[in-house]
């Protein structure tokens, strides 16, 4: 008979013991099992006493994580969160420099567990922590000359544990002085810093601008561009991440007034180059983390173009009139006539005249034009930027289109004003950077006005696709379209300049567009005919039976899963994978991220498939409606799933992309034996049958499938045909 539910078997460990072999009731309180545990081994004050899971985590087991606790557990007993938490804040004031480092190293490890966290900042440890920083510099700036590498440095120790106990959302970030943010700032600013107390210095830093507008203001009057832009000019790339990190934090929440004169800074201090020869162009491939900083620092100086994109023009302002004035002049080279010369009617007609020749809907007062919104006046400093810095291709647009006469001229005003738009939204301008995305493009850190030069290139490509397409004003929408696919489909091949990626629109034709649709078309044709059909249908349960294997042996290979934190980005990470005989889900929390598959073994906890009810995703997750940044981010919120199992108990997860939360999903439906209904699914079902399908019919090419059977033939009119064997 199966022991009960409720009752687990598991190892406790002593130091200088034999480990002892129990079984816990999960029913008694975690008390009474601590005092049976001590008195086993003859230990008095059981109440100075925990249990930890024995791994490198070192994880305090309490009355709301106990569940965890599986067959076969490994745990540790040790002193108490209180006792430990106690212990280390005595130690770490120690006048022994070696006591001291030992003691700092331990607390930096211990503070992971938030249950000592707690009773550490209760003892007002974090204080003890921050007075340690403001005052010791000195010290430990010596220390470091005389201790052994092997102790590593007091410092990173401290900055280390800090960053660990504020990470748990326990204290709040405006309860520091101004004393310790000049102190981390002065780490961050000096030229020859130890790379650990570095990194440290830039996470506090970043945490604090993003946790408080009040030390955003603090921390901005500490660190200037100009101390940071050195730390990007190195090799260390975990370095180079975090402080466009910082540079990202105090760019997020600078106020509106602020955020253009940093832009101009960043330009003085010509951030954008330093970062494209310093790292996109580095001899170190750019990882996730630091493809995601890119990501939003492209994301916040595109929507440093919200403003004017948001702007409608004044039709009385003679400052605005003046640009389209300046258009017309460059395009037909004629100077602004003097009030006096001809009649105001004559004058008029000409206007007129030039502005319809430049595009615009509204012939009388092109200002009109630009009162949509978006793109407002965006569309007007872009349609000036073009004559301006292109002058030759502007004129040629506008007189090639202007002199034609058989309705096919591309109207350059109109095509300007919806192109921008249409950048605005592929782009995405305006909207707030996303968590999990490391959408960059490499090609925007080549130019200091990168989306105008966009914008340059895309106009040209409107007028070739308009001209190649021989379009009328009626097939604007069409034309437009086609030049949005154009477009993306270059962007999706992630071009490093602005010249590669204006060759790849040049690969890229109306007729290219063309053929690319109509092969997309025949991959996708379904024949619609019954023969055809019926196998479609009866191929179908293999293709699904294929798509179920592949999904179980990716949960078999497992993933590694990031804990994302809505205070801070961090790089803690756990994994989950599925036993070969589909039977059981390991998972455990690692200390970095893994290269390849973790071994079954060193995955501590473990959940049967057999306990598992229901698969929850998206807002119903537990984890999802939990107040914090989590809850509002809507491509977390698209990553999200758990799995409920027992009594009310979940395992929690948030996919690294849309990719793996498909494979996961489905996997975990296929386990329960429910049905597959991910958009990857659909998508590999398509696929695969499309293929199944071509390779069955290849010897039917080019003969045509009936509709209908061919129709049964009558029987002859006798059988002497027929050979008889016998």
């Amino acid at each position: 008979m199966p022991p009960p539910s409720d009752i687990v078997k598991v190892a406790i460990e002593w130091p200088n013991a034999f480990p002892k072999l129990m079984e816990i009731d999960q029913k008694k309180p975690l008390s009474a099992i601590i005092k049976e545990v001590c008195e086993g081994w003859s230990l008095g004050n059981p109440e100075n006493f925990a249990l930890q899971i024995a791994d490198p985590t070192n994880f305090y087991i309490t009355e709301k994580n106990r569940n965890h606790i599986k067959n076969g557990s490994i745990l540790r007993l040790t002193t108490s969160p209180y006792q430990t938490a106690v212990q280390l804040h005595e130690r770490i004031q120690s006048s022994s420099m070696d006591a001291k480092l030992e003691a700092l190293k331990d607390l930096a490890n211990a503070s992971r567990d938030i249950t000592f966290a707690q009773e550490f900042i209760n003892l007002d440890g974090i204080s003890l922590l921050t007075q340690m920083v403001e005052s010791g510099t000195e010290r430990y700036q010596k220390l470091q000359k005389i201790m052994k590498p092997c102790f590593g440095d007091l410092l990173s120790f401290t900055l280390t544990a800090f960053v660990e106990l504020m990470d748990h959302g326990i204290v709040s970030w405006d309860t520091f002085s101004v004393a310790f943010i000049k102190k981390i700032a002065s780490y961050v600013n000096k030229s020859a810093m130890d790379t650990a107390v570095l990194q440290r210095s830039l996470a506090i830093l970043e945490s604090m601008v993003l946790n408080s507008q009040d030390l955003y203001y603090k921390v901005a009057q500490e660190i200037t561009i100009g101390q940071l832009i050195p730390h990007l000019q190195g090799t260390d790339q975990d370095i180079q991440t975090y402080t466009i990190a910082v540079i990202n934090a105090l760019f997020l929440k600078a106020p509106e007034e602020k955020r253009q004169e940093m832009s101009h800074i960043l330009a003085q201090k010509q951030l954008r180059s330093i970062i494209l020869s310093n790292v996109i162009r580095a001899t170190t491939t750019v990882n996730d983390e630091m493809a995601h900083q890119l990501y939003v620092l492209q994301v916040l100086t595109f929507n440093l173009l919200e403003d004017r994109m948001m702007t409608k023009m004044d039709p009385q302002d003679q400052a605005q009139r003046d640009i389209i004035f300046e258009l017309r002049r460059i395009a037909f080279d004629v100077e602004c006539e003097p009030n006096n010369s001809g009649s105001i009617e004559k004058r008029k007609s000409m206007y007129t005249r030039d502005y319809k020749k430049l595009g615009f809907i509204n012939h009388v007062n092109p200002a009109v034009d630009f009162t949509q919104i978006p793109p407002g006046m965006l569309a007007l400093d872009n349609m000036l930027y073009f004559a301006r810095h292109h002058q030759d291709a502007y004129i040629r647009i506008v007189l090639e289109n202007s002199s034609r006469e058989d309705k096919h001229e591309c109207p350059f005003g109109r095509s300007s004003i919806e192109l921008t738009k249409m950048l605005c939204e592929i782009l995405k301008v305006g909207e707030l950077p996303s968590e999990n995305c490391h959408d960059f493009h490499p090609m925007f850190f080549t130019h200091d006005r990168s989306f105008e030069e966009f914008f340059c290139i895309c106009i040209q490509l409107l007028n070739k696709t308009w001209k190649e397409m021989r379009a009328t004003s009626e097939d604007f929408n069409k034309v437009m379209q086609v030049v949005r696919e154009q477009i993306m489909r270059a962007l999706t091949l992630k071009p490093n300049s602005l010249d590669q990626f204006k060759s790849r629109l040049q690969n890229l034709s109306y007729t290219e567009i063309l053929k690319i649709r109509q092969s997309e078309r025949m991959n996708q044709e379904d024949f619609q005919s019954r023969p055809i059909l019926e196998l479609r249908e009866k191929i179908q349960p293999e293709i699904m039976e294929l798509i179920k294997q592949q999904r179980l042996n990716r949960l078999c290979e497992g993933t590694c899963f990031r804990k994302i934190s809505s205070r801070r980005r961090q790089d803690k990470f756990w994994y989950c994978r599925l036993s070969p005989n589909h039977k059981v889900l390991h998972y455990g929390d690692l200390e970095e991220s893994p290269q390849g598959e973790v071994p079954h073994d060193s995955l501590q906890d473990k959940l049967p498939v057999a306990d598992i009810k229901a698969v929850i995703t998206g807002k119903d997750c537990p984890h999802m409606k939990e107040k914090g940044a989590l809850k509002q981010n809507k491509e977390v919120l698209e990553l999200a799933f758990s799995v409920l199992y027992e009594s009310d108990e979940y395992l929690n997860f948030i996919a690294p992309d849309k990719h793996e939360y498909c494979v996961w999903t489905d996997g975990l439906n296929a386990l329960l034996g429910k049905e597959m209904t991910s958009d990857y699914t659909k998508s590999d079902m398509d696929t695969l049958l499309s293929m199944e399908m071509k390779l069955r019919l290849l010897d039917l090419e080019n003969i045509q499938i009936p509709e209908a059977p061919p129709p049964i033939p009558k029987e002859p009119s006798n059988y002497d045909f027929v050979y008889d064997c016998n």
